[in-house]
Order: C-alpha cells, then sequence, then structure tokens
C-alpha cells in the first residue's frame, strides 16, 4: 500500500464512482478498478459496496478513509516542510483548541506572524481536550490550546495569563437569571447541557458535591454554539464558559457565573523531544513574546458583561 495507492481510494470514496474518480484522476475506468481490487487483496477486506449507481464502504472501508485522510495530510505537511522559499519561511502551522477567550492570543500571534512571513499558514482545529491530544498524539497538531483541568505530564508547555470563569447559559427569561450567580442547590432538578470532556467532569463533580451523581444531564456537547441553540429551544441550561459566544443587547440568552467561583487556566501544549518546523517554531516565537508583552485581556467579550 503506498500514498499512490490511498489516493485513488479517497478519490472513489469522494466521488462514490469509479468512473468519476477515474476521470478526475485522468485514469482508466479499467486501471482504477484493478487499483482497487489490488489494495483489497493486499488488505484482505472488502472496502466497498459496489451498488447500481453509486459507491458505498463497508466498515472497515470507513475505517481505511480515516486513516487514509491523516495518512496523506502527514505526507502533504512533510512534503511542504522541505518545499520553503529560501529568501523567507513558508509552510502551515497547525493549531487544535477547545473554546476559550484565551484564543485570543493564539490569533494575534498568528497574526504577526503571517504579516511577517506570508508564505505561514495555519490550519485551527476546534475541539475539547479529548479531541486536542488525539490531534497532538498523532502527530496531526504542532500546539495544542488546553483548557485546565488537564494532563501535561507527555507534553511541553506555556501557561497563558489568563483564567477563564465557569458559569450557566440560561434563557434571558429564566427565573434563575435575576441572581448575580450561580449555586449547586439552584441546579438541582434543572435540565442540564454539559461538556463531555472527560476532565472536566470531574471538576464538575467536585464543584456539586454529592448533588453531581443525581444532576439531570440531558445533553453532552463538544462546541458550546449548537449548545446554545438547545438553550434558545428550553431544552436545557448550559454549563459552560465565559466569553465564548458574545450575547448582545436584547440576547434571548443570558449567563451567570457558578458561585463559589470556579475558574481555570489556559495552556499552550506541544510534544516533549517535537521537531519544529520553520514555520512553527516562528509561530512559538511569536507566542512566547505574547505571553511576555501580558497580549491577555481580562475584560474583553466576557459573556456576563453583556447582560
Amino acid at each position: 500500500m503506498d500514498i499512490h495507492a490511498l489516493n485513488c481510494f479517497l478519490a472513489v470514496v469522494r466521488a462514490e464512482t469509479i468512473t468519476g474518480a477515474a476521470r478526475i484522476l485522468f485514469m482508466t475506468q479499467p486501471a482504477l478498478t484493478r487499483q482497487m481490487q489490488a489494495l483489497e487483496e493486499e488488505l484482505g477486506t472488502r472496502l466497498f459496496l459496489r451498488g447500481k449507481r453509486r459507491i458505498t464502504l463497508t466498515e472497515d472501508g470507513r475505517f481505511l478513509f480515516r486513516r487514509a485522510l491523516e495518512i496523506v495530510e502527514l505526507m502533504e505537511r512533510t512534503s511542504q516542510a522541505f518545499h520553503k522559499n529560501a529568501a523567507d519561511i513558508a509552510g502551515e502551522v497547525f493549531i487544535s483548541g477547545g473554546e476559550t477567550r484565551a484564543m485570543r492570543m493564539v490569533a494575534r500571534a498568528a497574526h504577526r506572524v503571517h504579516c511577517a512571513h506570508p508564505g505561514i499558514t495555519f490550519n485551527m482545529h476546534s475541539g475539547n481536550g479529548d479531541d486536542v491530544r488525539d490531534r497532538l498524539d498523532r502527530g496531526l497538531a504542532d500546539f495544542g490550546v488546553y483548557i485546565e483541568p488537564v494532563d501535561l505530564s507527555e507534553y511541553e508547555f506555556l501557561r497563558m495569563p489568563a483564567r477563564d470563569t465557569w458559569g450557566v447559559l440560561m434563557p434571558a427569561t429564566h427565573p434563575l437569571a435575576a441572581q448575580e450567580s450561580v449555586g449547586p442547590e439552584d441546579l438541582a432538578g434543572e435540565p442540564l447541557i454539559a461538556s463531555r470532556q472527560t476532565l472536566v467532569k470531574n471538576e464538575m463533580a467536585a464543584w456539586f458535591g454529592k448533588a453531581y451523581d443525581n444532576l439531570n444531564i440531558v445533553v453532552r456537547y463538544t462546541l458550546l454554539y449548537n449548545a446554545s441553540l438547545l438553550v434558545e429551544q428550553g431544552m436545557g441550561l448550559a454549563l459552560c464558559l465565559d466569553g465564548i459566544m458574545t450575547l448582545p443587547e436584547g440576547s434571548p440568552l443570558c449567563f451567570r457565573p457558578l458561585r463559589p467561583a470556579m475558574q481555570v487556566g489556559v495552556c499552550l501544549a506541544w510534544k516533549k523531544n517535537q521537531v519544529f518546523s520553520r514555520a512553527a517554531a516562528c509561530f512559538l516565537e511569536a507566542f512566547k513574546d505574547e505571553i511576555e508583552q501580558g497580549g491577555y485581556e481580562e475584560a474583553v467579550g466576557t459573556m456576563s458583561s453583556t447582560v
């Protein structure tokens, strides 16, 4: 199995027909059919279910599709790292991060780098801490932005001068909106929308105490925007960080911090003994400068300040 076979496989999956993929690849249909048959023989499994109009994937085919995407992406990144202009730094920087207003520091550093070196571009992936760790460990991200608590024993990291505040996103008409903050007793019996991140569950369990086992959690979410739509529909109250969403005046939603306060730090992390591309090394230096300059704006963009 080589990179050419994987690219052919991906083309077939995307086109959903051998004929369409052959046209895209500038190959004959019989040649591409033989290529796919050889790939199935090599792997010892069926990858496709061939219907009258289109091809669908078997379970093994779906597994190979995910892995092929990762392999091709890594190959492309490796190639780009060597095809650089001697007169300037070029290439892609891959960053995976959770939802936090501390990402403004990442954005400012990225903007500075791109202005100084237009050949450097950025690939941003949003996800929770489990997603970030997975992409870092598989080499699909150069850097990960983690919201604490998080186990960083296997990584190098820089802690940002930032503290994020946990609270509750709720309809502005909800009775709890009349309070300045929300305690564990206020949420007893309320339908809740909570993060699916493992360590966040542990942190929330400590804050709620004995009441945690009896919480009415109706939805687990990864990113807050979709969760906010459920809040709008009255499905529940979302436990989330402040400042992720902008709530303009007159918004149907509002944010209230937890009581007692629950604040968390934010870190930029990367694998130990990481060998960076020139583009990634350039970004890291710019990010260190942001930290030294105290580039975190504590009061900007909080949800609680808009209601």
